[in-house]
């Protein structure tokens, strides 16, 4: 997430819980119980607690792997999702995957800042805005309108910086410059819980891949754990960023249970979720740091901001794997779930990368309509992938959430 704008007060908190061991993969099917097929769950499955089903003596953490497993890594020595089309359905030589605008989404007052996206509910997406909501969009797909503003979450009494949706797509979690983060029950619309602790603006907001853990980054300089009740359960200190947290993210790895955050002193870092303590710092970027993004599998993490570089970093063997371009700030990136392609939004443009070739695939601009000759074109803000890998979402200053598909073309 892109702060964007400079500034809009850390707390002693208890000392750290006990160290947090990863659960075996096998106790997560006992954890699906609580993933409603329908939106209408029943009661008893909707409610907050269920998002954190852990008896209190139960101490440990599980995450649970991507549906649908992984498959090759683009370095070609692990793992990344298993959605793309059999090699006898790939385009030939003579053909390429480029993306074609769709359509766009109108309905915010302030810029679109964050996007997400659910497997559960594809013809559904969230947007956050400045304009202090978030929107529930249903996605009609029609040629003249791609989708219409279903809800609108209201209870931020600022800027909405990030959104993000619970696994099983029944809750939602927002962070703001208002200084909270809020629990909201998607079928409902409602706050369940609200987030008090930090000092200064949050920026960034993320749930674990089980929903039991939520992490969050700020203004105040912290990172705090905090339990799907609203208690919070540690705020890292020791070694933490020098600036402001711009952005934090859960792996969704269970073999390695890590939360990756970045900042404006420049640095990623990698915090070993057993026990909060600093894991490694990746050092290297020469300007602040808007945004980082964890690859499907867990492996890899990419970070971008200031200095327009797209950093790609081995989060299993904690090094600097290699450098993309932007050309311009890097406000936001996201990795496609089902292809080996990085997207980047690097000012107003979004870059896509291949990372097996380190090429690029494309790159979606937008065009100025204006008679005034020191007219700009919006900056993109925010990216977000449908689960199926097949639509990109993008959200810009103009207010606008911007649609595009991959299709299959000649070059």
């Amino acid at each position: 997430m892109s702060p964007l704008s400079p500034p809009g007060p850390s707390l002693h908190l208890p000392p750290p819980p006990p160290a947090l061991t990863p659960t075996p993969l096998s106790v997560q099917c006992h954890a699906r119980r609580h993933i409603a097929p329908h939106r209408r769950a029943p009661p008893c499955c909707r409610t907050a607690h269920t998002l954190f089903p852990l008896p209190p003596e139960a101490a440990s953490v599980s995450f649970s792997p991507r549906a649908g497993g992984c498959c090759r890594r683009p370095d070609g020595t692990g793992p990344w999702p298993p959605l793309n089309p059999p090699p006898s359905s790939r385009p030939t030589a003579t053909m390429t995957e480029q993306m074609t605008l769709r359509g766009t989404l109108k309905g915010h007052n302030g810029w679109v800042t964050q996007i997400a996206t659910t497997p559960q509910f594809p013809d559904m997406i969230l947007s956050a805005s400045r304009d202090k909501t978030i929107i529930m969009w249903k996605l009609t797909r029609d040629e003249t309108n791609y989708g219409i503003p279903q809800r609108a979450l209201r209870g931020h009494s600022h800027f909405v910086s990030d959104v993000v949706i619970s696994s099983d797509g029944q809750f939602a979690l927002s962070g703001s410059w208002d200084g909270t983060l809020r629990l909201w029950d998607l079928t409902t619309g409602t706050t369940t819980r609200r987030f008090v602790g930090h000092t200064k603006d949050v920026l960034s907001v993320a749930f674990s891949s089980d929903n039991r853990q939520i992490v969050s980054g700020s203004r105040d300089k912290t990172i705090k754990l905090w339990n799907t009740l609203g208690v919070c359960k540690y705020t890292v200190q020791d070694e933490s960023h020098s600036e402001w947290v711009s952005c934090v993210r859960f792996s969704p790895n269970s073999s390695n249970p890590i939360i990756v955050s970045c900042g404006w002193d420049k640095l990623v870092k990698v915090w070993n979720l057993a026990n909060c303590k600093l894991k490694t710092n990746h050092i290297g970027h020469t300007g602040y740091l808007n945004t980082v993004t964890v690859s499907p599998d867990g492996s890899l993490c990419a970070s971008g901001g200031k200095d327009g570089q797209a950093m790609l970093w081995d989060l299993n063997e904690g090094k600097h794997l290699y450098t993309l371009d932007g050309g311009d700030i890097i406000n936001a990136l996201c990795f496609s779930p089902n292809r080996y392609w990085l997207c980047a939004a690097t000012g107003p443009s979004i870059k896509i990368w291949d990372l097996e070739g380190k090429i690029i695939v494309d790159e979606l601009k937008q065009e100025v309509i204006s008679t005034s000759s020191k007219a700009e074109p919006p900056q993109c803000t925010s990216l977000a992938w449908s689960a199926d890998g097949q639509t990109l979402f993008a959200g810009y200053t103009d207010n606008l959430v911007r649609v595009w598909q991959v299709t299959i073309g000649t070059r």
